[in-house]
């Protein structure tokens, strides 16, 4: 059965883009150690390492590694790391793409490390003195601090054994760029698909509509280019709402929003009229019509002071407050004690602007948080190979707070192949432009160059 998995593993490589016959730059190094004697709980493994590794002793860097046994037990598979610790993938191993990609190969019978750099610490019990390895519990604590992921196969000749392996055999391909070839990025691809947390095809505005529903103050939040906006506007037609909109700025004041005078401009002598803030009149309405809904869309809410635009309604956004001794006084001989079940609000917010992203708790605590990712959509207009692209390097280099940065499927949408050069020229470079000179994606910096100098001809550095 060894000689069959060992085989199995090549065939994948090969799929993968590995050139094993290859005299020079050859993909990888085989190690083998999977001898009678070491098959007695004595460090028997195969698999691959780097490729600058020798054929035997001591070795660097990542590698794939598997613990076999000739018994009809589990198997360990692994992502580990030579015995000598890190030559030349130690950059890599800081890359949180590696950490995201494998976690999702690893279930309840698995483990992945936190830090894959980290060859400090060992194992968790859970895994080194699991009951499915008390076969191979001497060779597990042998390698324990040079395993930051692996996982149990019961069976490495059933469907679901070799499922997981070929995963592994895909992530590691991935990690050393075997695939060369749109053939050889499908295979990796259809291997890793099983594993990877694709979510699964909901309707987001039914689950926008659930949620304000239950919470009735909702921020839908999300990098430029998700659909906020037009999300929120879609829940509030499909509720069948009247719908108020407003979008905040840095000048927005609790006399725009709320309530204030202006001069009055028709008449000849100075005075002052009342003036409804867009949130007074949808509330008046509201409470006048108590058989419809309402809908209040406050587009990028994080862009005012929100302090000194709310002032004393927020006290009114306390999640399930039926009823309250408190008066709040929204005009002059206008208060109200709570708001009515009819009324609702829907805000945005760019989580891409650094400079706004922290947000009061007091607010966070009021509303709920439903995050809109960029997402491929199944439309003619759709540039889905430039989108996959863009998410691919984000997917690889972004930290987490970074992934929040991503562009949307909205700069991916155009009507012919000039237009879209034209969007990414004068607006998706200028972005990524924009985060590399503050420091942010900073691993990622040749990648992108690479694909703008591909795609448009434009550097990056120029």
């Amino acid at each position: 059965m060894i000689e069959e998995i060992r085989q199995f593993i090549t065939n994948q490589a090969i799929a993968f883009g590995a050139k094993p016959e290859a005299e020079f730059h050859k993909p990888y190094i085989e190690r083998n150690n999977t001898g009678q004697e070491a098959l007695k709980d004595n460090g028997a493994y195969f698999g691959f390492i780097h490729p600058d590794e020798d054929v035997s002793g001591p070795f660097h860097d990542f590698s794939l590694t598997i613990f076999p046994n000739d018994q009809g037990k589990p198997w360990l598979v692994c992502l580990g790391i030579g015995s000598s610790g890190f030559k030349n993938d130690y950059e890599l191993a800081t890359y949180p793409g590696l950490r995201r990609l494998f976690s999702q190969l690893v279930d309840h019978k698995g483990f992945c490390k936190s830090d894959f750099s980290d060859i400090e610490t060992s194992l968790p019990k859970t895994i080194s003195g699991h009951r499915d390895l008390q076969h191979i519990k001497n060779t597990v604590k042998t390698y324990t601090k040079v395993l930051p992921v692996c996982q149990i196969v019961d069976n490495p000749e059933s469907e679901v054994g070799k499922q997981t392996i070929a995963a592994f055999v895909a992530g590691y391909a991935k990690l050393r760029d075997w695939p060369s070839n749109s053939s050889h990025r499908k295979s990796l691809s259809a291997a890793l698909s099983p594993f990877l947390q694709m979510k699964e095809a909901i309707d987001e505005t039914e689950e926008i509509i659930n949620l304000l529903t239950e919470r009735k103050y909702i921020v839908l939040q999300g990098p430029p280019g998700t659909g906020k906006t037009r999300s929120a506007k879609e829940v509030a037609e499909k509720m069948k709402a009247i719908v108020f909109f407003t979008q905040f700025h840095a000048e927005t004041s609790f006399s725009d929003f709320i309530y204030g005078i202006r001069p009055d401009l028709g008449n000849n002598e100075l005075s002052y009229i009342e003036s409804l803030g867009i949130f007074t009149q949808a509330l008046k309405y509201a409470l006048e019509h108590g058989k419809e809904k309402v809908v209040l869309v406050i587009d990028e809410i994080n862009r005012a002071n929100l302090s000194n635009v709310l002032g004393p309604i927020f006290y009114l956004f306390e999640h399930k407050m039926d009823s309250s001794n408190v008066e709040i006084e929204i005009t002059p001989g206008f208060k109200v004690k709570v708001l009515p079940d009819n009324f609702h609000v829907i805000a945005t917010m760019n989580t891409a602007d650094r400079s706004l992203a922290v947000v009061d708790f007091a607010l966070r605590r009021r509303f709920a948080w439903y995050s809109l990712k960029p997402k491929a959509i199944n439309i003619k207009q759709f540039f889905k190979d430039d989108f996959a692209r863009i998410e691919d390097i984000f997917n690889w280099y972004a930290s987490s707070n970074e992934l929040s940065l991503q562009p949307g499927q909205g700069y991916f949408i155009a009507d012919s192949e000039n237009e879209m050069k034209n969007r990414i020229r004068y607006e998706v470079f200028p972005l990524i432009q924009e985060y590399l000179q503050e420091g942010l994606m900073k691993n990622s910096k040749e990648e992108f160059n690479n694909y703008f100098s591909t795609r448009i001809g434009q550097s990056l550095f120029e």
